[in-house]
């Protein structure tokens, strides 16, 4: 009887174990979630003040490439009609631009094109399908120049050979880092000068840069010459075409946040 007695004790007590020790582990994740206290003891949202000011640089530079953009359209009673028609016409073109210099590989058929014409109703007869008349066909090459001295000449052979449509032509940089680079100090430069204003202003002390921003650089090149639709009489015309090619600017701005004291 004693015998039995002792060890159901000894169950109740391994039982009382087990359960301590499945709160213990219950209570381990708890213990690893609790915040810790930052480091050094200091609080946790402890403010800097501080003084953050913008800036911003530009550089211009001369261009160093052209995109000249010319086509040729037309219009015939039937769709295999234009469409020899124009493709004639810029096969010469292609050859007349070659022919001043520019190499196959900077010449890039940049848009094609076919569409019916459709005639207008009568008054009274709004309610009948439109008929189609003819079609109009369109192709249009990009050329880039790298000589900018020969921008006009392209103009020129591109409209004596044929080409109808001069729809403009875009100047850019073929490297604009050295530009990118220069925008940017100067950008820097003026944000520094303005936190130095600031802070003589209002009697603070300039300390170290806690943190830099570059808001961005883009490239901003110089107007584009729209010409539209040209005339036959451009394309006679013997007078050279003249290209200004200007500027390209290469504008960026900085953010710069100082520790400032008193």
């Amino acid at each position: 009887m004693r015998k039995h007695r002792k060890h159901r004790k000894h169950r109740k007590h391994r039982k009382r174990l087990t359960i301590a020790a499945v709160l213990a582990l219950l209570a381990l994740p708890l213990a690893a979630q609790a915040p810790r206290p930052p480091a050094g003891g200091g609080p946790m949202d402890a403010a800097v003040p501080t003084l953050i000011v913008s800036g911003s640089g530009q550089a211009r530079v001369a261009p160093d490439e052209a995109n000249v953009r010319l086509g040729v359209v037309a219009q015939a009673p039937t769709a295999r009609a234009v469409q020899d028609q124009v493709n004639r016409t810029a096969n010469a073109v292609l050859d007349a631009i070659r022919k001043v210099g520019i190499p196959a590989e900077e010449i890039q058929t940049s848009g094609l094109s076919l569409s019916p014409l459709y005639s207008q109703n009568r008054p009274g007869a709004e309610n009948q399908a439109p008929r189609i008349t003819g079609y109009q066909a369109n192709n249009t090459v990009s050329v880039r120049v790298t000589d900018l001295a020969k921008v006009g000449p392209v103009v020129d052979a591109g409209l004596g050979a044929g080409a109808n449509t001069l729809e403009g032509v875009d100047f850019g940089l073929r490297n604009d880092e050295a530009a990118r680079a220069q925008a940017l100090a100067d950008a820097a430069r003026a944000a520094r000068a303005k936190a130095e204003t600031l802070a003589k202003a209002l009697g603070l002390h300039l300390g170290e840069i806690l943190e830099v921003a570059e808001g961005g650089v883009s490239v901003q090149p110089p107007p584009s010459p729209r010409f539209g639709v040209a005339r036959m009489a451009m394309a006679e015309s013997m007078a050279p075409t003249p290209v200004s090619a200007g500027q390209v600017g290469v504008e960026a701005s900085v953010t710069i946040r100082y520790r400032i004291s008193q």
